[in-house]
């Protein structure tokens, strides 16, 4: 183990679970009761004192479970801004103490009961030390394998959780640059035809990158997404001119919504570059968006050349392929990327859980609508 874990009280990277947590006390409730009916099938025959070893085991376990659970929610915060061997120590303790004191209470519990009623009950211990000692070593033993137990899972979570964002970042690093290379091309075809146009596409493109690039985040509001893809649009817009036109019906979004940061603007790229670049006459993108329960639905669809291929170009694949892998490292078994293909058309739906809401950062305010450049 290294030894020492990062600093801050309630921090979700602690090795100790949330014994205050429902799941948490329902899992110790069924391992006590559990637990309780192997041993005593293991001390008796299942006549005669079966019942009454059962009553006796599985109580004292599920007390014991459940006030080591109290102690270690009360004492978590308190843990965790402790280095790890001393947290792991001060947990041990807290557990082999908190079964020392319920042993010595059930003991004097039933020596109160043995001078009350003139005789002890089978259901409290006769021998001090006998029934105190075992109970307190097999508490160190038990919780020593629970703590390794809990921190072993705890670095295979974080493991897992490192590689997927260290896989999600890498493909985004895929995205930005292609993203970076259309966009220039774009500024260069206007930069003799046009200077003023061009002038406009590096301010759009210096904003964009201001916010999609300065800060690497791997989540963004849903507001700053769909900036991102509008600022595409307008530098689009100065090359097709009025060959591209852009519906959006994103009024139902929750605009400070987190997101997986560029999802909309390669769609959007795609829907231009492989749907209205190859039809002379132009058409329009639609961009919808809508909540559906817990999930948010974004689609972009496009018209396509009668007869021409819907991913005429390996790019357009593999960006679809790279937002879907995205999409599943974020949200495991919780989202999905949709193809629908027609004649005419062709539409990416995108359906993922909502996220919490974020900060909205400014992207170059007055610099967002969504009206085609003149």
């Amino acid at each position: 183990m290294n030894a020492r874990a990062p600093r801050g009280a309630g921090r979700d990277d602690f090795f100790l679970p949330d014994f205050c947590a429902a799941p948490a006390v329902l899992a110790i409730v069924l391992i006590a009761a559990l637990l309780g009916f192997v041993l005593a099938l293991a001390r008796q025959p299942l006549e005669g004192a079966f019942w009454t070893d059962l009553a006796r085991t599985s109580g004292f376990l599920l007390w014991a479970g459940l006030l080591c659970a109290g102690a270690l929610c009360r004492a978590r915060p308190w843990l965790a801004a402790k280095p790890l061997r001393p947290a792991i120590g001060w947990s041990l303790a807290i557990m082999v103490g908190t079964v020392a004191l319920l042993s010595e209470g059930v003991f004097l519990l039933g020596a109160l009961w043995a001078d009350r009623f003139g005789a002890p009950s089978t259901l409290f211990p006769s021998r001090h030390a006998g029934f105190v000692l075992p109970n307190v070593l097999i508490a160190a033993i038990v919780g020593a394998l629970a703590l390794r137990y809990f921190y072993v899972t705890q670095q295979w979570r974080r493991s897992v959780e490192l590689q997927a964002r260290a896989r999600i970042h890498a493909l985004q690093a895929r995205i930005r640059p292609h993203f970076l290379f259309n966009s220039m091309n774009t500024i260069a075809s206007l930069t003799r035809s046009d200077p003023g146009r061009a002038e406009e596409a590096i301010e759009d493109l210096a904003d964009l990158f201001r916010a999609s690039l300065a800060e690497s985040r791997a989540q963004i509001t849903l507001q700053e997404e769909l900036d991102i893809a509008r600022i595409y649009q307008r530098i689009e817009q100065l090359r097709l001119g009025d060959r591209l036109q852009v519906q959006w019906d994103v009024a139902a979004l929750p605009p400070h919504a987190l997101v997986p940061s560029l999802l909309l603007q390669p769609l959007l790229e795609n829907a231009i570059g492989h749907g209205i670049e190859s039809m002379p006459e132009g058409g329009t993108v639609i961009v919808r968006g809508r909540t559906d329960g817990p999930d948010l639905v974004l689609e972009v669809a496009n018209p396509v050349h009668r007869g021409s291929q819907s991913l005429p170009r390996q790019g357009n694949r593999m960006a679809i392929d790279n937002i879907r892998e995205r999409l599943e490292l974020a949200f495991p078994g919780r989202s999905a990327l949709e193809i629908n293909e027609g004649a005419n058309s062709f539409c990416v739906r995108l359906r993922f859980p909502r996220l919490g809401d974020g900060m909205h950062a400014d992207i170059a305010p007055g610099r967002t609508d969504s009206a085609p450049v003149p």
